[in-house]
């Protein structure tokens, strides 16, 4: 069963967010993926947010550019951790979606990583990171990812 849902406002995303995906699968985190966009299919984010629980999500990763909407969106149908990643893109290279998702007003909150495909690989470590305070696997495939740092110096 999914534990992350990964969302993205459009399908032209996807290139951007599959460093999250990858990291997820590396870490053997279930997780689903879903195309939702918070401007052209709100019913679905409504939809989506209201369920998410009651589908045995448990972090949802929302991935938008521009106005960057979805984050917030989605933050307020579902009382689950979300992280926002910015996505580049547009006259402003990403820094209007920084805005937009760092900038939620207080009360429903939504976590934001950096801008891009940086941002959305810290996405799925902050999710490794939240899971692993319930799940032990979790715990110990991020703990041995964070002592191969410790190597590499990457």
């Amino acid at each position: 069963m999914a534990l992350v849902g990964v969302v993205m406002g459009s399908k032209s995303d996807t290139e951007a967010v599959q460093p999250a995906l990858d990291i997820l699968k590396e870490l053997g985190i279930d997780y689903e993926v879903n195309i939702i966009s918070a401007h052209r299919t709100p019913e679905k984010a409504r939809q989506y947010g209201q369920t998410a629980r009651e589908r045995g999500i448990e972090v949802i990763i929302a991935a938008a550019g521009g106005a960057a909407h979805l984050p917030g969106v989605l933050a307020s149908w579902a009382t689950l951790p979300i992280i926002g990643v910015p996505l580049p893109g547009g006259e402003l290279e990403g820094v209007d979606a920084l805005y937009s998702i760092v900038q939620m007003p207080a009360g429903i909150p939504v976590a934001c990583v950096a801008v891009g495909s940086a941002g959305a690989k810290n996405a799925a470590y902050l999710a490794a990171e939240i899971l692993g305070l319930k799940y032990d696997n979790i715990r110990r495939a991020y703990e041995e990812y964070r002592k191969k740092l410790q190597g590499d110096g990457k």
